[in-house]
């Protein structure tokens, strides 16, 4: 039978590399690079709430820690190291095919974005999993969500609402074809963070953040933090082909593809602000990040988010993103 340590040594453990002391002690010891700041971050996923319980565990371990590099890619930083926090079921932790698939994934990720995992936490119970991230960014540099100003341009990343989208179709609500369930499905399980979109925003954007809760509602934080106002081009918010052939005016499904457009979650994009004066220089990033990038709006002064439609009329919204603790 796996013990504590045994799960730890097995699956967790590696010989630190960009650490100083890694995993195996009270704690670990890292150094900061000089002229950089750190820049930190903590997600929580819990089986139930954000995953169902018997996602194929590759895939979970590849999304549990793309989930943090995406906080990273929001802020501009480059990711360093990780502490992962796992509290494993009795028949989890005794499930060695489960621990080694988890893993691979987990490692898959961190070595494509050279992440080093240098300690954390093992315990039972329900299964959840959480992982503290620490990054590197030039001093001063950091990609807040404070800093857009009246005039920006409003950019995201990618195609928002596939993952929301994916899982609807798991939740039975909408029918996918084979190819569609294929993109949305991957878009839910295995999402690409934007790490290197993020470090070549800095100097380009005034502003970022990442769409883990649906893209007006983290759109939102941006308009709160910076004291602005927004109207977004309901026409110009990127789709793909599962959403685009939803949103169609006689399919009996517009509203839900409307709702994952908006506000759907865990699409693990960038939004941000940036003047107009940046627009040919972040178009050029198309080329260089291989990342979809599209202008979909403008920062207003005053208060509030206005979605028109190509008519210029609003969009009637029935909600804007996910709240842990008012979702059902």
């Amino acid at each position: 039978m796996n013990s504590e340590f045994d799960v730890i040594h097995r699956y967790f453990t590696r010989p630190a590399r960009n650490a100083l002391l890694g995993t195996g002690d009270d704690a670990a010891l890292v150094a900061c690079t000089p002229g950089m700041d750190w820049a930190v971050s903590v997600d929580t996923l819990v089986a139930g709430r954000h995953f169902f319980p018997d996602t194929e565990p590759a895939a979970l371990g590849h999304k549990v820690l793309a989930v943090n590099l995406s906080d990273m890619a929001a802020m501009g930083a480059i990711p360093r190291w990780i502490t992962l926090s796992l509290t494993l079921t009795s028949a989890l932790a005794q499930n060695d095919t489960w621990l080694k698939a988890f893993s691979s994934g987990f490692f898959a990720l961190a070595d494509q974005y050279q992440v080093e995992l240098i300690g954390g936490d093992t315990t039972g119970g329900p299964l959840n999993i959480g992982i503290q991230i620490i990054g590197e960014i030039e001093r001063g540099k950091a990609l807040r969500r404070n800093g857009a100003r009246p005039g920006d341009d409003i950019w995201v990343s990618g195609f928002p609402g596939e993952a929301a989208l994916g899982l609807r179709h798991l939740q039975q609500q909408v029918t996918l074809t084979a190819p569609e369930a294929t993109s949305c499905l991957a878009a839910l399980h295995t999402p690409t963070p934007r790490v290197a979109l993020g470090r070549a925003l800095i100097g380009l954007a005034h502003s970022a953040i990442d769409v883990s809760d649906g893209l007006l509602a983290d759109l939102g934080h941006i308009l709160e933090c910076s004291g602005v106002a927004a109207t977004i081009n309901f026409e110009r918010i990127p789709r793909s082909p599962a959403l685009e052939n939803r949103l169609q005016p006689e399919n009996p499904a517009r509203q839900l593809a409307i709702d994952c457009l908006l506000a759907g979650g865990d699409d693990y994009e960038l939004c941000f602000t940036a003047p107009e004066v940046r627009r040919d220089a972040i178009a050029g990033l198309v080329q260089t990040t291989g990342v979809n990038l599209s202008r979909i709006g403008t920062i207003k002064t005053g208060k509030g988010m206005a979605v028109l439609t190509a008519d210029g009329n609003p969009l009637i919204l029935e909600t804007k993103g996910y709240d842990h603790f008012l979702a059902r």
